[in-house]
């Protein structure tokens, strides 16, 4: 006769409880590993403490400023801008960077794409774009209040630049950020733009907010 071997109620809790020991000491592993790699990450965020990147206004030419049809406007301008990255030990990519213009609160300019690039520590890079506006709409006060400003002999325009960042440590690098900078120039601004384009070569400060 052949003989079952049969494990009692209280030996299968107790096999069941060992497993859920196992699970819950493999579970509490990972979570201190885990933990311990987030707060290294954080501590050397915090010694580093990256600062955002600068960016100042080098150039602005405008080649055409001018309202053609009912409330259209028509521009070309050209600028240059210099980007530089003041951290000794965190580097920058830069993403998804897109250029406009403004004048008067309003888009005047097509956006412009930029390619992606990295900036090293301490780095400079200088970022020149051409920018296009044929018939955008703008509101029926433009026209008037343009004229204002011919009258007064000068303009203040807005260059603009929107993407997203990420830091680089080491071979740590972060998830993406928002970031915009927005450079005002004030130029010279007379009814004689026939004559040749509106330039301004003096160093503006841009706002950068990331």
């Amino acid at each position: 006769m052949s003989q079952i071997l049969a494990n009692s109620p209280k030996h299968c809790a107790k096999q069941g409880l060992n497993i859920d020991k196992h699970y819950k000491k493999l579970l509490y592993a990972f979570s201190t590993v885990l933990l311990s790699i987030l707060s290294l990450v954080f501590l050397i965020w915090l010694i580093l403490h990256p600062t955002k990147p600068e960016f100042s206004l080098k150039d602005v030419d405008v080649y055409q400023l001018n309202i053609s049809g009912p409330h259209l406007l028509n521009s070309s301008i050209q600028f240059t801008l210099l980007s530089k990255n003041p951290n000794k030990k965190v580097g920058v990519y830069y993403d998804e960077l897109r250029v406009f213009a403004t004048y008067k609160d309003q888009q005047i300019t097509s956006d412009t794409s930029l390619p992606p690039f990295y900036q090293g520590h301490e780095d400079s890079n200088l970022l020149t774009a051409s920018l296009v506006g044929g018939g955008l709409p703008v509101a029926s006060s433009f026209g008037y209040e343009m004229g204002r400003d011919q009258t007064a002999g000068k303009m203040a325009l807005s260059m603009k630049m929107n993407g997203k960042l990420r830091w680089k440590v080491g071979t740590w690098v972060s998830g993406r950020y928002r970031i915009n900078i927005n450079c005002i120039a004030i130029m010279p601004f007379g009814r004689g733009m026939a004559f040749g384009p509106l330039s301004s070569k003096q160093g503006y400060e841009c706002s950068t907010v990331v």
